[in-house]
């Protein structure tokens, strides 16, 4: 634990991890807030899956843009003119009763979505040394992760009470308040894009970006499926209320996951350690379709957090190792684009799918697909073969050394 305890003791580092926590709460809160809130004013389980991936759609299409203009200007105004107007979406879309109107507005809502964890990311390079950017994505990661444990259990509470409508409200609220405080960091507002590297390739034409998209292909549809899956399952059993604490326990075992995998610096490489969390990741997926909402699907997920998280940790390190220069946000934004298009598609899907067929059939998708992406890294490594390394000693000595050299600023 000592790598995070020197790792926390950097300001910057305190600042990134306090100030973009607000939103990332209300992002674990918006799927299912919103999920309910289509399914409570039109009574159909597939018109929500069909809200939540319009919502997802128009958001994963715009991110690669978005992640262009941050690397080109910086995070700075990109956040401070989003955060508002998402904020106002948010609220009017709360207010919303007519199905036509919900599913045209959640399409319409994903385009100005504050580009949070697109900005904190590669603003770790810049707050750290590049020795310490396992420990700094494991706890970043985990931090993502704490937040979708209380984010579910948060929405589904609020859905489920009295008072629904402040589900969405929060949302707003939270995303607004975490934003802007984003955006009013000195590491923010002193932030310089990194150079673009001469007469280097095209982000298309990298392969192992051109990996990680078809990857993001399959694993984008799963997703979407399971996030639609088990809201529906539980909903069509009318046990609603498991819905939270499923995705809770998936999220814990997940800040587990990441905090271990930060850990392991010396022991493996991130391209080792992703193609191994896969492989976890894909077997423990597999007997997900036969789980009922309740102790068998929690337990499941538990171990699909677990591994979940640490699979995290080494996709960003290996995502960082294969980039081009220059592209650091832009390269994590289009891959979101590809993966978050396709989760759009995996919801609806999802969503019709259960209503339809079976909930069941809707999570069998999810295990089917991970297979696939599992399949696709393990066939393709070579591509990825820049992140195939360990830091070595000397290397961890000198992050160890520059966290205890750092001197306070102003965040």
């Amino acid at each position: 634990m000592s790598r995070y305890l020197e790792l926390l003791k950097l300001p910057n580092a305190r600042a990134l991890l306090i100030t973009s926590f607000p939103a990332r709460i209300a992002y674990g809160m918006l799927a299912l807030a919103a999920f309910f809130k289509v399914e409570r004013e039109t009574g159909s389980v597939a018109a929500a899956g069909l809200a939540i991936g319009a919502f997802s759609l128009s958001q994963s299409l715009t991110a690669g843009i978005r992640g262009t203009v941050i690397d080109r200007y910086g995070q700075k105004w990109p956040l401070r003119i989003l955060t508002p107007s998402y904020c106002a979406m948010v609220l009017y879309f709360n207010t919303l009763t007519e199905r036509n109107s919900l599913l045209i507005f959640a399409l319409v809502m994903g385009l100005t979505s504050p580009p949070i964890n697109l900005s904190v990311r590669p603003l770790w390079k810049i707050a750290v040394k590049p020795e310490q950017l396992r420990t700094a994505y494991a706890l970043d990661t985990s931090i993502m992760n704490i937040a979708t444990v209380f984010g579910p259990v948060i929405a589904t509470t609020i859905s489920l009470s009295r008072f629904p409508d402040l589900a969405l409200d929060s949302v707003g609220i939270l995303i607004l308040i975490g934003g802007l405080s984003l955006s009013f960091t000195k590491i923010a507002r002193d932030s310089i894009p990194e150079p673009r590297e001469v007469g280097g390739i095209p982000l298309w034409k990298n392969k192992g970006m051109q990996l990680l998209m078809i990857e993001g292909i399959f694993i984008g549809f799963g997703w979407g499926a399971f996030d639609v899956g088990v809201p529906a399952f539980a909903t069509l059993e009318k046990i609603p209320g498991w819905t939270g604490p499923i995705l809770g326990a998936m999220g814990v075992a997940a800040v587990f996951g990441g905090l271990y995998a930060g850990m392991i610096s010396k022991r493996t490489s991130a391209l080792k350690g992703l193609i191994l969390n896969y492989v976890l990741w894909m077997i423990f997926t597999a007997p997900l379709a036969f789980t009922y909402p309740g102790w068998s699907m929690l337990i499941v997920g538990v171990f699909l957090g677990a591994c979940g998280g640490a699979l995290q940790v080494f996709y960003w390190e290996v995502l960082e190792a294969v980039r081009p220069k220059g592209m650091a946000v832009a390269a994590l934004g289009w891959l979101w684009t590809v993966e978050g298009a396709f989760m759009a598609l995996g919801a609806a899907v999802g969503g019709v799918v259960a209503s339809e067929f079976s909930p069941r059939a809707t999570l069998a998708i999810t295990s089917i697909s991970i297979a696939l992406g599992c399949l696709i890294i393990v066939i393709g490594k070579n591509a990825l073969k820049e992140a195939d390394r360990i830091p070595t000693t000397e290397e961890d000595l000198l992050a160890m050394e520059h966290a205890e050299q750092a001197t306070p600023t102003n965040s």
